[in-house]
């Protein structure tokens, strides 16, 4: 072996012992010593699908008592919208269903509802007003939570929905679906009932 490839051939080593070494520490998550103990837990995840909407769940940014849930509703046929969280109860003139998540027992709510997507009106045969809805696909709905009393204990989440297509019409309203939380100090999971 001459000089040229042996210089060649320890420079590739020295590259590759350092690649080696970057690619370790960052399936480590590149975490320095002392770090470890301030990672933060991944959110928390569920979901469910009924009447042609998948809806996921996830808590997330849980600090001090506080923290975000948010309801991915993904209708499962293409041309479908939901309708937004300000439309009244009992729908426009009878006409669909707001879209909603509230929550009861040891988290409440520590703000209004906020969705993912801007509300466009769109017109419905035999309705003379308006009707507020989301663009057709999914559209992700956050709201801030704050456990309350001593930071323990059981929550229920609500959701309720109704999605709709122009031409394929709509499909049952789904009204109060739960979800349970279990709270503590450290943050929130679903728990199965």
């Amino acid at each position: 072996m001459n000089a040229a490839q042996y210089i060649r051939g320890s420079r590739t080593a020295r590259v590759s012992a350092v690649l080696l070494c970057s690619a370790a520490l960052a399936a480590c998550g590149g975490h320095r010593a002392g770090e470890a103990g301030n990672a933060r837990p991944s959110a928390a995840t569920t979901g469910f699908t009924e009447q042609g909407v998948t809806v996921t769940l996830t808590v997330s940014d849980w600090h001090r008592s506080t923290g975000t849930l948010s309801a991915v509703f993904t209708p499962e046929r293409k041309g479908f919208h939901l309708y937004s969280t300000d439309l009244p109860a009992d729908g426009v003139e009878g006409v669909g269903r707001p879209t909603a998540m509230t929550v009861s027992g040891a988290v409440q709510a520590d703000g209004r509802p906020a969705a993912s997507a801007d509300v466009r009106s769109i017109t419905v045969p035999g309705v003379e007003a308006p009707v507020p809805v989301y663009p057709d696909g999914p559209v992700t709905i956050t709201l801030p939570v704050r456990a309350h009393g001593n930071g323990d204990g059981a929550a229920t989440v609500l959701l309720g929905y109704a999605s709709c297509s122009t031409q394929d019409g709509c499909t049952i309203p789904v009204s109060g679906h739960p979800v349970h939380l279990n709270v503590t100090a450290g943050g929130a999971t679903f728990s199965p009932r």
